[in-house]
């Protein structure tokens, strides 16, 4: 018997030790080690929307290693991809693709342009992979609501309606036609648009609708013309803003322009000759400028320029924002970061204020940070604010 049991002690043993030879090690959180959290970014770095994925990307890239060089957050350094999508879909997928399932990466933060989140959001929810507050305006940032959308600012439609709501009431005007993309980040600045007019018991005169590399708008502006617009919305971006600027001044026509934060540039309000005088722009937050009175404000423009030789331009100090968003997010969800903890953690940032003076306020129910708009206008060379106070509808 005692030989039984000392066979059977033996058996057990052996038994266990497969067991703990063989188990599985609980599944660790993609992106994540224990001294360092891998973040991703899909841009424009090279297409026609590179001034802004490049100076966004920057101004993320110095705000995570700044924080890296104080020690990280919670014992851990941010690596930080940045894939360029050249503001083409087919690209943004496989780029996010390989951000996903190569890199494996915890989280994305600022994917640039509407139709290539578009695209890519199904491929990070089948993930799990949360797209923090991406660098568009679209309402399906952050529509139909999941746990892992959070959008940062007021979307197009928000921007739109306000801003045709004041060139209505405020300066009478009538005969709103639109120019747009053909994409669904033009046609959301459309929905903004064709909402408000019909608020307003109007009709859009006349539309016309174009490709994001398309560089001849004269048919377009003759054909609004001839429609006697008074006020014309821009579902544009930078280079097609200008180049419209351009050919309406060239025609002799005096007629109100209205953009939205996609066409709140700085390249714009300094494109030479002034091309850019008395371009009216919708946007969520003002543009600080490197003169800016504040001391904050002046040490992190000249950080920032010291490192990559040119000035923080405004989509840049969108990512100033989200790069301080989402490091107090990090810091909030713990040492054991998972996608539920900064999901979390996200829903805690009530009035968050950023180094601008610009809020956000985010909660279970509520991922949207900002409704807020205001309306600008170029005058010699820089963006000013039309009114202090932020429009709304």
């Amino acid at each position: 018997m005692r030989k039984m049991r000392g066979l059977l002690q033996v058996a057990v043993l052996g038994l266990a030790s497969l067991c703990t030879s063989t188990a599985k090690p609980a599944e660790q959180v993609p992106g994540v080690t224990d001294t360092e959290i891998l973040i991703g970014t899909v841009t424009d770095l090279s297409g026609v929307t590179a001034i802004q994925g490049v100076n966004n990307a920057n101004a993320i890239r110095l705000m995570f290693d700044e924080a890296n060089s104080k020690g990280g957050i919670n014992g851990r350094k941010i690596h930080y991809i940045v894939e360029d999508s050249q503001y083409q879909v087919p690209r943004a997928v496989q780029a996010m693709n390989k951000l996903l399932n190569n890199d494996r990466v915890f989280m994305t933060i600022q994917d640039g342009g509407t139709p290539m989140n578009n695209a890519t959001w199904p491929m990070a929810l089948e993930k799990g992979t949360p797209k923090l507050l991406p660098l568009t305006a679209a309402r399906s940032m952050y529509e139909p609501f999941n746990k892992l959308k959070f959008s940062q600012t007021s979307s197009y439609v928000d921007q739109m309606r306000a801003g045709v709501k004041y060139f209505i009431d405020s300066r009478g005007k009538k005969a709103i036609c639109i120019m747009y993309q053909d994409t669904d980040f033009g046609k959301d600045v459309l929905a903004g648009v064709t909402l408000q007019t019909e608020a307003e018991n109007l009709k859009i005169v006349a539309m016309t609708a174009h490709k994001p590399t398309d560089t001849d708008f004269s048919a377009a502006i003759a054909k609004l013309r001839e429609a006697h617009c008074d006020l014309i919305t821009l579902g544009t971006i930078v280079r097609d803003t200008m180049i419209i600027i351009s050919t309406v001044k060239k025609a002799g026509w005096d007629v109100d322009l209205l953009g939205q934060a996609a066409s709140y540039d700085t390249a714009i309000a300094t494109a030479p000759g002034g091309t850019g005088e008395g371009f009216y722009s919708m946007t969520p937050t003002l543009y600080a400028y490197p003169d800016d009175p504040r001391p904050e404000i002046h040490d992190l423009m000249a950080r920032y320029k010291a490192r990559y030789g040119f000035e923080l331009n405004y989509i840049g100090q969108t990512g100033i924002s989200v790069a301080q968003i989402a490091l107090a997010a990090l810091k909030g969800a713990g040492r054991d970061l998972t996608v539920d903890s900064l999901v979390t953690s996200m829903e805690s940032l009530h009035e968050f204020t950023d180094i601008y003076g610009n809020t956000y306020s985010f909660g279970p129910n509520q991922h949207h940070g900002s409704t807020k708009a205001f309306l600008a206008v170029i005058k010699d060379g820089r963006w000013v604010p039309v009114v202090q106070a932020p429009l709304a509808y």
